[in-house]
């Protein structure tokens, strides 16, 4: 029989599992020992910043915006992005993202789970810390 799931509380700025991966600084919220139904991030992409365009084939991905602005290329179509905005992925979506004169912070949800060497798929180059599958 598997152990019952723990209580999860991460205080911000308190977690020693932030990455650096390519233009992206990724905070798992959630430990890999602890996953269960899915992942969950903080993710920041810095001013000035164009991120690969990525996709997956089995998760589906939540983003909420938790502060700055930018813009997702979401199947090759611009949405703008700002505090309080939500996207939703479905499988196959490919994404990227793009800053100007702030930072993006955002919460990323995945179900099932994926991780930075499971599920990620990169159209074109992978960036450094990314495992291509």
């Amino acid at each position: 029989m598997s152990e019952p799931l723990q209580i999860l509380h991460v205080r911000d700025g308190e977690n020693a599992d932030v990455k650096r991966l390519g233009p992206y600084q990724i905070e798992s919220l959630i430990p890999e020992a602890d996953e269960a139904a899915g992942t969950a991030y903080r993710v920041r992409i810095e001013p000035h910043q164009r991120t690969s365009v990525s996709y997956h084939k089995v998760a589906e991905e939540y983003y909420y915006v938790l502060s700055g602005s930018g813009v997702a290329i979401l199947n090759g179509v611009e949405y703008e992005l700002k505090t309080g905005d939500f996207l939703r992925l479905p499988p196959g979506t490919t994404h990227g993202f793009v800053t100007q004169d702030e930072a993006l912070v955002m919460l990323d949800i995945h179900s099932p789970g994926s991780r930075p060497n499971r599920d990620v798929y990169f159209v074109g180059e992978t960036p450094e810390g990314f495992t291509a599958e």
